[in-house]
């Protein structure tokens, strides 16, 4: 393998600018190349090998054939070289020596002692370094090449055998290798000759890191490309021991095409914020995005994280108050506004939920398990029972009315776990039993049925407007126009809650008595009040540290979730055909899409854009079918000669809130599925990126470049 060019006696050197091409794969130009540069010594070389370690430098080609910019010069597809000096060249092609060439005068020092050493030495020496770099560039390129396809696949590459005492013994990294070598790979086997291994952990490492930082530039440089975009985080994970938040990035691309981006994990060790300026900082400066160009930012977290998370969010806004904070569409709205709640009775519930549904899911035979115990509690009523039945084989715990179907099942449910942790016919292993009994004692908790119980009734009048916001587009533009009905429901509650919480109350207690759950204050209050244990009333208790705080919590974090400018975005939906053609009396509001005049092409032409884009569609043809969505609405062909309109359209189309189509919505299903599949202790928040964005195109010579940049004293062992 060659970095200079291989026409016989050119001058281009090592260090000439002028830039290197590869021969092409097409076997009739590659042979073409051969004939041009009179190489007779290539002839019998298959394109493959010449493509691998041969170059022609630019000074053969016409200008014309060659094209450059500020970042990268490119030969045309079609380009063959015609431009030679063949005055030197004998005709064998092989180089003529000149006068210069057959002088050995060239003395160097060696141990105090001058000694000649001829030209064709030196050269020799000089062929051979280039030789050994060039040898190292391919050998890096075989091992990204083999670390790629492990990152694609999902597969571990220190996996499945190895031990850290072992080295990549007996890695799967380690194995494609062998089988490369095995395939004739020289460069990995003369690698293997030297140094008895191919690549040390530390150096996999390396190249991981490597590997990461290419990809997420080829990231970064998309969503540049595109102008506006979300920032979404989802739960927190736990990877080798640290805490860490996943990162995704939601846009419009050139296609106008809705799309988000995993972008990867941040170390979320720390506190306050010095942990929300290090994550800021690591965005911006790390990663490189550029968040004054952040238009939403939506968050999914739980349990003790959820202050931390607010914090971030609030430096966020702090920082770049362009950056909206929205709902996610991938959460329903009772589940977020639960999750985000700080209460030991809501977190009891939100946790026994998450065990609930990992529980059901590892086996077929605990879900009918749980159906015959439905069946046993509504004995005469079949359609509940059926209805119930196909509700729990659905994730149902992240459903718009999660918390009315666990009250509907909540007595079938404490039957079901309590029998398999009794496992009289001995069906179940230890473990299985051993989580049935976690959640039968969390279950069994009066604080969790009270929770619960307020949860219901309280989210029942989020519940419609939850599920039309993350609806279709003319449910969501509804609910952008309902949602002050809702505050005032709920501030009816709140302004009653005594008359409320009275209800509330006397419906856990049936509910508790039902499933002979006795009636008492939550034992880590008690520890910390001994002093007035004997006088604390569960209903005065719960009221003051639940139902208060939960519909408190709730007003409060939907007029955070929905401030004026995001509900005005949702009501510019009233763009998408299918909601003029329902609403064809009522034209689209100006004054909503007016919160995007700082972004659209020509504020001045707005309102006759908006009228002739309102009369277009407010008229519908016999047997003709309008646009019924964001997606469909954005692709289409005469969109591009409503300027303003496509404008608006793309900035709706990056907001959290809604929820992408099927086809767009590949970046979280990809998250779900590498942790779903991929076991803890190979969980890696670097390979991670490259599995979840395996459509990226990456260029396996820049992470060369990067590798020899990055760890440049990695080349002088070889």
């Amino acid at each position: 393998m060659q970095n200079h060019c291989a026409v016989p006696n050119c001058t281009s050197g090592k260090f000439d600018p002028l830039p290197l091409f590869r021969f092409p794969h097409d076997p009739e130009r590659s042979k073409k190349w051969v004939e041009k540069c009179q190489r007779k010594d290539l002839i019998d070389k298959s394109p493959d090998q010449l493509h691998r370690y041969y170059r022609l430098c630019g000074k053969h080609f016409e200008t014309s054939s060659i094209s450059s910019d500020a970042q990268s010069t490119v030969l045309k597809d079609d380009a063959i070289p015609t431009l030679f000096d063949m005055s030197s060249q004998s005709q064998n092609g092989q180089v003529k020596r000149s006068k210069e060439t057959t002088k050995d005068d060239e003395t160097e020092s060696r141990g105090g002692k001058k000694i000649k050493k001829s030209q064709a030495d030196t050269a020799k020496e000089d062929v051979q370094t280039v030789t050994e770099e060039e040898e190292y560039r391919e050998y890096l390129k075989s091992l990204f090449e083999v670390l790629v396809l492990l990152g694609e696949q999902g597969i571990p590459p220190t996996g499945p055998g190895d031990r850290k005492q072992d080295g990549l013994g007996s890695s799967n990294f380690q194995a494609l290798l062998e089988y490369r070598m095995n395939c004739g790979d020289e460069v990995l086997k003369k690698r293997y000759d030297v140094n008895k291994e191919c690549c040390s952990s530390a150096q996999l490492s390396q190249l991981i890191k490597v590997c990461e930082k290419c990809i997420r530039s080829k990231l970064v440089e998309e969503v540049k490309q595109n102008g506006f975009f979300s920032l979404l985080t989802d739960d927190l994970l736990k990877i080798s021991g640290e805490w860490y938040l996943p990162v995704f990035v939601r846009f419009v691309d050139q296609s106008n095409c809705q799309r988000e981006r995993f972008f990867g994990f941040l170390s979320f060790e720390g506190e306050g914020d010095a942990l929300a300026e290090k994550l800021l900082s690591e965005m911006t400066d790390k990663w490189g995005l550029d968040m004054e160009q952040c238009r939403g930012q939506a968050h999914s977290c739980s349990g003790t994280h959820v202050i931390k998370i607010k914090t971030f969010s609030a430096k966020l806004i702090e920082r770049y108050p362009m950056a909206v904070l929205t709902l996610r569409s991938t959460r329903t709205l009772n589940v977020s506004l639960a999750n985000g709640m700080a209460l030991s009775g809501v977190q009891l519930v939100m946790s026994t939920f998450k065990k609930i549904e990992s529980f059901f899911s590892q086996s077929h035979l605990l879900q009918l398990e749980l159906e015959h115990a439905i069946s046993i509690f509504y004995p005469d009523k079949e359609e509940k029972v059926n209805e119930l039945k196909e509700i729990c084989r659905t994730s149902w715990t992240r459903r718009h009315d999660v918390f009315e179907v666990a009250v509907d099942i909540l007595e079938a449910l404490l039957l079901c776990v309590d029998s398999v942790h009794d496992n009289e016919d001995m069906r179940w292993n230890d473990q299985v039993t051993h989580d049935a009994l976690e959640i039968s004692k969390a279950l069994a908790d009066f604080e969790f049925v009270m929770a619960l119980v307020v949860l219901k009734n309280v989210m029942t009048l989020t519940r419609a407007f939850g599920k039309n916001v993350q609806g279709k587009a003319p449910d969501a533009h509804f609910a952008a126009t309902s949602l002050k009905a809702v505050l005032h429901s709920l501030k009816e509650v709140s302004d009653n809650i005594d008359v409320y919480h009275e209800f509330w109350n006397d419906e856990a207690i049936n509910l508790a008595a039902a499933m002979e759950i006795p009636v008492k204050v939550p034992r880590s209050f008690l520890r910390k009040h001994q002093s007035e244990s004997g006088t604390i009333r569960p209903d005065s208790y719960y009221k003051d540290h639940l139902s208060v705080p939960v519909v408190n919590h709730i007003v409060k974090e939907i007029n955070e979730l929905f401030c004026e400018d995001h509900l005005k975005s949702l009501r510019c939906l009233s763009l998408v055909p299918a909601v003029i053609e329902q609403y064809k009396s009522t034209k689209p509001e100006e004054e909503s899409i007016q919160v995007f005049k700082n972004y659209i092409p020509n504020a001045g032409s707005l309102s006759a854009e908006l009228h002739c884009w309102w009369v277009k569609w407010s008229k519908k043809g016999k047997g003709e079918t309008f646009p019924s969505n964001l997606h469909e609405t954005l692709q289409l062909a005469d969109v591009r000669f409503f300027p303003n309109m496509l404008a608006v359209l793309r900035l709706i189309g990056i907001l959290p809130t809604l929820a992408l189509e099927d086809s767009c919505n590949v970046a979280y299903k990809r998250f779900e599925m590498y942790l779903e599949n991929t076991p803890e202790k190979f969980k890696s928040n670097s390979l991670a990126l490259l599995n979840m964005n395996y459509d990226v195109e990456y260029d396996l010579d820049s992470m060369v470049e990067v590798y020899m940049n990055t760890y440049p004293d990695r080349g002088e062992v070889m």
